[in-house]
């Protein structure tokens, strides 16, 4: 396959958005099923209140844990998440084949640091932090929107691309 030809078949930033927003569906579900099973595992003690809220210290890592595989799995079974899949679009290595378990977790984790920033919420307040996550997350996506390839940072990062399929 040509440069020209590979060019061609790369996923327009809308599309990877638009994908994005499908796939933020199938994580609030995700999120919300995990969270009723804690729930009916703790007896409903999962989040105590008082004079002060208390949520179980594994219930986050947990929820983040799930959320993650739910990517990691697949791109790695089918190179495409469920937002993935109408918008016919596709995460692959830069040669057009599968992503290998070591560019799908360096994806992942570029693609989340931004979420770092929430811990900076204690000091700058909660708004502050979730402004700065999507700052952050506009400038990864900026990338693609500037790169003739199409390629946002986690993409840089791990060597991957998004293809349209089809």
């Amino acid at each position: 396959m040509t440069q020209t030809t590979a060019i061609a078949f790369t996923c327009p930033l809308w599309r990877r958005l638009l994908a994005l927003l499908y796939d933020l569906v199938a994580v609030l579900a995700i999120v919300m099923v995990v969270g009723l099973l804690c729930q009916l595992a703790t007896h409903g003690e999962l989040i105590t209140s008082g004079t002060q809220v208390h949520i179980a210290w594994w219930y986050q890592p947990l929820q983040g844990a799930v959320v993650a595989a739910y990517f990691l799995l697949s791109w790695l079974r089918g190179g495409q998440t469920l937002g993935m899949r109408p918008w016919r679009i596709r995460v692959t290595a830069m040669d057009g084949g599968r992503l290998t378990p070591r560019q799908a977790l360096i994806r992942l984790i570029v693609a989340a640091l931004p979420l770092l920033l929430l811990l900076g919420a204690p000091v700058i307040g909660l708004r502050a932090a979730v402004w700065a996550v999507a700052a952050s997350w506009a400038l990864w996506f900026a990338a693609a929107a500037l790169n003739r390839r199409r390629r946002a940072v986690h993409d840089l990062a791990a060597g991957t691309e998004l293809r349209r399929i089809g």
